[in-house]
């Protein structure tokens, strides 16, 4: 049975992947992984293992300005004791912004799998949120991200540079 310790784990695990992102990280994103884990990216890519994740990661975070992520969950549910799927949206503020690039918001699935006891990353997948025919969410989806972008600032108009995940449990 998994407890509420679990559900925080790995809601532990998605923020790290964000904040690894947001530092421009590649080592401390891939060490979040199984050796067996991948990504499936943005555009599509896929990365598999943690050392291809940290070598191709690398070359994207030295050779492009990434943006940084603002995340929230939107579920964590375990489909047994030992593996659990977090749901949660995601959009991005590009480096020198301070809003979010709404063409860049995502709907992201991270599965992850306790063994041995300890739990890391297995799946990542990060797909657009672009609603084709349905303007209205995406548009619903920016305000909703906007004031996640907004509880996590420091001063008005200012970000600090590291934006967390927010995570919390949503009840049903």
């Amino acid at each position: 049975m998994t407890d509420a310790m679990d559900e925080r784990v790995v809601q532990t695990l998605y923020g790290d992947l964000l904040d690894a992102w947001n530092r421009r990280n590649a080592r401390d994103y891939a060490a979040l992984f199984w050796d067996d884990g991948f990504v499936v990216g943005f555009d599509g890519s896929s990365h598999d293992d943690p050392e291809r994740i940290e070598s191709d990661l690398g070359q994207i975070f030295g050779n492009h300005p990434t943006a940084a992520y603002v995340g929230k969950v939107r579920s964590v549910r375990f489909l047994n004791a030992d593996v659990g799927v977090l749901r949660a949206v995601a959009g991005m503020v590009r480096p020198g912004e301070s809003d979010l690039f709404p063409p860049a918001n995502a709907i992201q699935t991270l599965i992850a799998a306790r063994r041995d006891g300890e739990w890391r990353i297995s799946v990542f997948q990060n797909t657009p949120a672009a609603f084709h025919g349905s303007p209205e969410l995406a548009d619903q989806l920016t305000a909703e991200l906007r004031a996640e972008l907004r509880g996590e600032r420091g001063a008005p108009g200012e970000l600090d540079g590291r934006i967390r995940a927010r995570t919390y449990r949503t009840l049903p």
